[in-house]
């Protein structure tokens, strides 16, 4: 049982929230209800979800001595020892080939696994070298979930808008420059390099730059709950959604400044109880105005 807890642990499930984004462009078309739909965006979940992990094996096994140095990630099981590196080659390539399964026996769509494949090459890349260049580092972990959104409005048969792109790269944005933060004050309190690209960031730029970006969330927000396009397809009530963003971004900025845990956003939501609470009340909130309207 511990060897399985091990492996579990190794693949990062819990980072499996972030592909639920695949999700979001059929709710906003309204598609949600559509059983054949969403079975077909559950299956693409879980094949996603498993090549994601295969990359976080990949990053694990090129930053294990690095990870060992880290007062958290020491405890990972490849800089633990607790997996090997040959048991977490034979994962990945387990992995990889179920998951491209899924996508090439189940899915069936040629674009899709193009963007599939361009995920997984864009993130071996990164992986390799360009997580270590600052700025381009969180940009790239932004792309990643646009490409999340793209792969799910093409299983599901969804023409995205330009709203939802942006509103999605920037929050990843946002959330990635929170997450470098925690590295940028891990490095001031032990002295410990744990990435390449630290020498790119300091406290001033961060907490400037989250700022920013928070704003142009929130801003960003409010135009597309406004805009003519959204008010005339979802109907002018969604803009009463904009509380649950507005609190959420606050909610976030202050786990960030204040309480200084924005390490991990994926944690950060699983163990934080008012965030979920905002998360669903937001869910609800639209859920109630564009899906049971008359």
């Amino acid at each position: 049982m511990k060897k399985i807890k091990n492996y579990v642990s190794l693949l990062r499930v819990h980072q499996w929230v972030k592909n639920t984004f695949i999700f979001l462009p059929a709710f906003f078309a309204l598609k949600i209800k559509d059983i054949a739909i969403v079975e077909q965006l559950i299956v693409c979940f879980f094949g996603f979800s498993l090549l994601a992990s295969a990359v976080y094996i990949f990053n694990d096994m090129l930053d294990v001595e690095s990870d060992r140095l880290h007062h958290v990630k020491r405890h990972r099981p490849l800089a633990s020892k607790a997996v090997s590196f040959n048991e977490g080659i034979i994962l990945i390539l387990v992995l990889l080939m179920v998951g491209l399964s899924v996508f090439i026996f189940f899915i069936k769509n040629e674009a899709a696994i193009y963007l599939v494949l361009l995920y997984l090459f864009q993130n071996i890349l990164y992986t390799v070298k360009l997580k270590h260049i600052s700025l381009l580092d969180v940009v790239l972990i932004s792309v990643g979930f646009v490409l999340r959104i793209l792969i799910g409005s093409i299983v599901s048969d969804t023409i995205l808008s330009h709203w939802i792109i942006i509103m999605t790269f920037v929050l990843a944005l946002f959330l990635a420059l929170a997450k470098r933060r925690d590295d940028v004050l891990s490095y001031n309190q032990t002295g410990v390099e744990v990435r390449k690209n630290i020498q790119g960031y300091n406290m001033t730029f961060l907490d400037v730059s989250i700022t920013i970006m928070s704003t142009v969330v929130v801003v960003g927000y409010l135009m597309y709950c406004t805009s003519e396009e959204v008010v005339s397809r979802l109907g002018d009530n969604v803009y009463f959604t904009a509380f649950f963003v507005i609190l959420g971004v606050l909610r976030y900025l202050q786990l960030t400044f204040v309480w200084l845990i924005s390490g991990s956003p994926t944690m950060v939501l699983l163990k934080n109880k008012f965030l979920q609470l905002i998360i669903i009340g937001w869910i609800s909130s639209f859920f109630i105005i564009i899906y049971m309207k008359k």
